[in-house]
């Protein structure tokens, strides 16, 4: 078994993969999409298939005050995108029982997290920006990870 972290981002969509056992999130590359992460789908797609990815967890950008704004609407609609096309894929090749499962998670400061980190990591400052996507992704997979393995 093995998930995927995507963080949603204007210019990258951030990646991250567990380890088979779902202990640990680590970095997996950025896709550029210049400007529309919508055009992202057929790689994190190639991805999903190349890695075997079982569950995809996609970070949830809700407000400060926990409502959901235009960006969390869009995230939402690109996590349902995906479904469909992971649906219409399985129904191709898979078979229905091979589908991931698909959930949204929290993802308020998880940009500050991932900066913390690099910058604890002794990444300087000005090399982060190409950083933090992947970073994003792999605290928000982390998240999902450690609540999956308290349940």
């Amino acid at each position: 078994m093995v998930w995927l972290g995507v963080d949603l981002g204007n210019a990258r969509v951030g990646l991250a993969l567990s380890d088979p056992e779902l202990t640990f999130a680590h970095p997996a590359g950025d896709i550029y999409v210049a400007g529309d992460y919508f055009f992202a789908i057929d790689d994190v797609l190639d991805v999903i298939e190349d890695e075997h990815v079982t569950h995809v967890v996609v970070g949830l950008p809700l407000q400060m005050d926990g409502t959901e704004g235009k960006s969390a609407k869009k995230a939402r609609r690109w996590a349902a995108n995906l479904e469909k096309r992971l649906q219409a894929e399985a129904e191709q090749t898979l078979g229905n029982d091979k589908i991931p499962q698909v959930s949204l998670i929290d993802e308020r400061l998880t940009t500050v997290s991932a900066h913390r980190q690099l910058f604890e990591a002794n990444k300087s400052s000005n090399k982060h920006r190409p950083l933090v996507d992947q970073q994003s992704a792999v605290v928000i997979l982390q998240t999902a990870l450690d609540r999956a393995g308290k349940q």
